[in-house]
């Protein structure tokens, strides 16, 4: 559902909800629902940036972004390439706004509307990821990856930003707790390489929110 360029695939969002089995199919009809109203109210908005790569003692440096990714990670999903995309997305204060009318009407609802947010702005991701890639052709993409995943540390965020200028372009900040403000918004990297990436990361073993993840409490993974 949803336009030709942003759809909001049910299953995801089931699988943010922790849904294993669903046999009369009522929690899809109430997803769909939800995201039948999110997609008439709120649109992913994202910007992104190309840098040049370096690397440092310290780690993958992106020149002139004021951004270093440190752990080994970040140089593993990088090692083949020469560039790098940062990227940001955001639903937006519209999104916070929705959420708290739906808490205050039907919580159930309102959860349900979360796990939508949630599929939604990593769909946001996606389109933005295919935009790059048309603007760069000749080039391959890797595996996007977040500030929090594997060793990449989420005080990366900061600099991200402002890299981006996420504050200004999209009304993004960074708390004091590392989190994003609003909170329906992520940040990535993403290599440009002259050959095919293979899927070099993946896995709860490398994610830092293996112990909290939803997706995992209802025994699947984001590999499902």
């Amino acid at each position: 559902m949803g336009d030709k360029e942003i759809k909001l695939d049910i299953n995801e969002v089931l699988r943010y909800l922790g849904v294993k089995e669903d046999p009369d199919g009522a929690t899809a009809r109430a997803a769909a629902e939800e995201a039948d109203k999110l997609l008439r109210a709120i649109r992913p908005r994202y910007v992104y940036r190309m840098f040049p790569i370096e690397r440092g003692p310290e780690g993958v440096i992106l020149k002139g972004s004021g951004v270093t990714l440190p752990g080994d990670m970040a140089g593993r999903m990088l090692e083949k390439c020469q560039e790098a995309a940062l990227l940001a997305c955001t639903l937006g204060a519209g999104f916070e706004t929705m959420l708290r009318a739906a808490q205050a009407r039907d919580m159930a609802r309102a959860v349900i509307l979360d796990a939508c947010g949630s599929a939604l702005v990593e769909a946001g991701c996606d389109k933005a990821e295919r935009e790059i890639a048309a603007r760069c052709p000749g080039k391959y993409l890797t595996d996007r990856f977040s500030p929090g995943y594997g060793d990449l540390p989420l005080a990366v965020q900061s600099a991200l930003c402002a890299a981006l200028d996420a504050e200004k372009r999209l009304g993004v900040h960074v708390r004091s707790s590392l989190l994003m403000n609003p909170s329906k918004s992520v940040t990535a990297v993403l290599g440009l390489a002259d050959s095919p990436q293979p899927a070099r990361i993946r896995g709860c073993a490398y994610c830092a929110l293996a112990g909290t993840c939803t997706i995992r409490r209802g025994g699947r993974s984001c590999a499902d």
